[in-house]
């Protein structure tokens, strides 16, 4: 992953619009790509038997060609919905479904194509993490924070911390020394539960204890799609870490993109500026102090 050289705010925005619609174009691409195969694939499928099947019945070759063409046009009609669904942002009518068909069909053909093409794999599964998110976003509806999942890769944790955090977050001491402090205050923050995983097992495993509503996940490029495909048809919007020292070591995260996205899927009746103020507090911040007992009176006798 490139080394993150932007000075300002607006900088950053510009290249990420850039790096977003590369990714889309991939996806595009290589989804375009596998559908035709498919249905070249089929169309071979569909000529070669047909001369041999007359001999076993009369009607044979006119199911078997009914047969196929529906695969072909299926494909086309999955293929066309998806790149649509893609290009304008938002799930068209009859096309609901797409998310879950680029999930279990589209992704594996297009490592396939993409192998063809010596595309590498991470390149494939980025744009396939950019695409998901932008479906989860036309579909998914606000929740409430108890509903939203933040879970987090172990290796954001410092190498040489000695805490166990997989079980519960809180054993950090809060040194500063990696983001899972930075973590703790966002999740505090917005009320949602702060989970780590150390692999895709744990992973599930929480996921099943929560049972959130989305999640929001940050991880690599293989995590991500792998943690998609796995948790389907739950909605997951995949943030991808930094790795500065290398895979699986040390690495970081973009703290505003996750707060963002906490922001946009959270009701924002829930954001904590919204939520109604206690009387206590209210009484604290009118009066300027803390709340003082009340002391006995001394009879005056």
């Amino acid at each position: 992953m490139k080394e993150l050289k932007l000075t300002t705010v607006e900088e950053f925005d510009r290249e990420d619009i850039e790096v977003g619609k590369a990714k889309k174009r991939l996806f595009i691409g290589l989804v375009a790509s596998a559908g035709t195969f498919v249905i070249l694939f089929l169309l071979l499928i569909l000529i070669l038997p047909v001369i041999g099947l007359a001999n076993v019945h009369p009607w044979a070759p006119y199911i078997f060609s009914m047969l196929i063409g529906s695969l072909i046009l299926l494909v086309a009609w999955a293929t066309s919905g998806l790149i649509l669904n893609i290009l304008f942002g938002r799930s068209l009518f009859l096309f609901s479904k797409m998310r879950g068909l680029t999930i279990r069909l589209f992704l594996p053909l297009m490592t396939l194509v993409g192998r063809l093409f010596g595309i590498p794999k991470d390149r494939i599964r980025s744009s396939f993490v950019k695409v998901n998110n932008d479906l989860v976003e036309s579909r998914v509806k606000r929740f409430q924070p108890k509903e939203l999942l933040l879970l987090m890769p172990h290796c954001l944790q410092r190498s040489k911390c000695k805490m166990r955090l997989t079980y519960t977050i809180y054993n950090c001491k809060r040194c500063g020394k990696c983001p899972i402090d930075n973590l703790i205050d966002l999740s505090e923050h917005y009320g949602i539960h702060l989970a780590i995983a150390t692999g895709g097992t744990i992973a599930r495993r929480i996921v099943v204890q929560r049972r959130p509503k989305l999640i929001l996940a940050v991880a690599c490029e293989r995590d991500l799609a792998s943690g998609i495909q796995d948790t389907y048809p739950l909605p997951v919007f995949g943030i991808l870490n930094f790795r500065p020292n290398g895979p699986c070591l040390d690495t970081n995260l973009p703290l505003d993109v996750l707060e963002q996205a906490i922001r946009r899927f959270m009701d924002p009746r829930c954001y904590p500026e919204n939520r109604p103020v206690s009387l206590e507090k209210m009484r604290l911040v009118k009066g300027g102090g803390q709340p003082s007992e009340k002391q006995p009176t001394k009879s005056t006798g």
